[in-house]
C-alpha cells in the first residue's frame, strides 16, 4: 500500500510524535509498504518519501513550525492518509483524503489543550481557548474513518480503537555498558516544557541532595530549571536514539511527574531496559506503571514522590517482561490490519470519506 503520514511534529525536532512516525514508517516498509511523510520544512534534510511543507516559525512553541500552503496536486497518489494530529498539515492530509476518496485515519498523539496556558501565557485565556478547542476537534476525528489512542485516555467525544504507539524491544533491552558503575542515578528523558512538570524532579532532587539526577531533554523550560537546579542535578542535551538504551540501563530509576502523556513512551523503554519508573498517579500512568514495572505517586506530595522513588531504586522488579504487551510488532500487527478494514471498506461502498467508521468493538484482532 501507499501510505501518507501527515504530521506537523518531525525532525530535526525531538518528541514521541517523531520517533513514533520514524519507527513505524521503518516497519511498515520493512514489510513492503511505500510511506510517505509529509511536515512541516525545518533544518531537516529530507530523504526518500519526506515532503517537506514550506512554514515559519511558530510564535507560541518554541522549536515547532507553522506550515504555510502546499498544492495537493504536487502529493504522491495514496492509497490511505494517516493523520498524527489536528494542526494545518494534519488537517492538509485529511482534505487529501475528502479531495481524492481515500479512507483516512487519526491517531490521537497529544492533548494539545493542557499545552495553551504555556503557550499564551495565561491560566485564563488557556481555558478559554481549550473550551473551544476540545469541541472543534471532537468534530474534526468524527470525520475520519477510524480514531486510534494509545491507551483509554483520549478525552474526545469519539469512538477509538485502543494502538499503543509501541516500543521496539529488540532495540531497547538492557546492555552491559554502564555510564554510572560508581553511583546511583535517578534519570528523566524527554522534553522540558510545562506539561511535562520537570520542576517537580528539580525539587526531589532539592529534596534528596545526595541522591544523583541526570535529566537528558531540550524545551523553553530547561534554562530556568538548569539555573535554579542543585549541584546534584546534571542536565543533558537528547541523547542520539542509539544512545539510549544504554542510558536507559545505567539509571537505577526513571522519575517523571508528566500530567500531559498519551502513553508516556520513554518510560516504557525504561522499563524494557530492566530500569523501574516512579511516575505520577494519573492517566496514561495509572494503566502502563503497575507492581512489576514502578511506583506511582500523588503530583503534588514531593515525600510520596520520594518513596516512590527509593521503592524504584530498592525493590526488584522484572519491568521488561511488563511491557512486552506494548511490544511494536503487535502494534503493526494491528495497523496493517485497520489499513486494510478500511481500505476494503472504502472499495465496498460509494458513500462519501468519513463515513465509514471504526469502533473499537468492530477492530479486533
Amino acid at each position: 500500500m501507499k501510505i501518507g503520514f501527515f504530521t506537523d511534529s518531525y525532525f530535526p525536532e525531538i518528541d514521541g510524535v517523531t520517533y513514533t512516525i520514524k519507527h513505524w514508517r521503518e516497519k511498515l516498509e520493512q514489510d513492503g509498504h511505500e510511506v510517505y511523510v509529509v511536515y512541516p520544512d525545518g533544518d531537516y534534510e529530507p530523504g526518500d518519501r519526506e515532503i517537506p511543507v514550506p512554514s515559519v516559525p511558530n510564535p507560541f512553541y518554541r522549536g515547532y513550525r507553522v506550515p504555510l500552503f502546499v498544492r495537493l496536486s504536487t502529493l504522491p497518489e495514496l492509497d490511505v492518509v494517516h493523520c498524527h494530529g489536528p494542526a494545518p498539515v494534519g488537517i492538509l492530509g485529511r482534505l487529501y483524503a475528502w479531495k481524492n476518496d481515500v479512507p483516512s485515519i487519526y491517531t490521537h498523539h497529544t492533548p494539545l489543550e493542557e499545552y495553551f496556558p504555556q503557550s499564551v501565557k495565561s491560566e485564563r485565556l488557556g481555558s478559554m481557548l481549550a473550551s473551544a478547542y476540545v469541541p472543534w476537534e471532537n468534530s474534526l476525528l468524527d470525520s475520519f474513518d477510524a480514531v486510534t489512542a494509545s491507551t483509554e485516555r483520549i478525552e474526545r467525544d469519539v469512538d477509538h480503537v485502543q494502538l499503543p504507539v509501541g516500543i521496539d524491544l529488540d532495540f531497547f533491552e538492557p546492555t552491559e555498558e554502564d555510564w554510572y558503575p560508581d553511583r546511583s542515578v535517578v534519570g528523566y528523558s524527554g522534553r522540558i516544557s510545562g506539561e511535562k512538570n520537570v520542576h517537580r524532579v528539580v525539587e526531589l532532587a532539592e529534596r534528596l541532595p545526595d541522591q544523583q539526577f541526570v535529566i537528558v531533554g531540550e524545551g523553553p523550560c530547561r534554562s530556568k530549571l538548569e539555573d535554579r537546579a542543585p549541584d546534584n542535578v546534571e542536565f543533558k542535551d537528547f541523547l542520539p536514539r542509539e544512545d539510549l538504551p544504554t542510558f536507559y540501563s545505567s539509571i537505577d530509576a526513571f522519575v517523571t511527574a508528566s500530567t500531559a502523556d498519551t502513553l508516556g513512551l520513554s518510560t516504557l523503554e525504561a522499563n524494557a531496559c530492566g530500569t523501574p519508573v516512579a511516575a505520577t498517579d494519573a492517566a496514561p500512568f495509572e494503566t502502563t506503571i503497575q507492581r512489576d514495572n514502578g511506583v506511582r505517586f500523588e503530583y503534588d506530595d514531593l515525600d510520596d514522590m520520594a518513596a516512590a522513588v527509593e521503592s524504584c531504586l530498592t525493590d526488584s522488579r522484572d519491568t521488561r517482561s511488563a511491557v512486552e504487551e506494548y511490544s511494536i510488532s503487535h502494534t503493526l500487527d494491528r495497523l496493517e490490519e485497520l489499513y486494510r478494514e478500511v481500505t476494503l471498506a472504502a472499495d465496498a461502498t460509494a458513500e462519501p470519506a468519513g463515513a465509514r467508521k471504526f469502533s473499537e468493538r468492530e477492530h479486533t484482532d
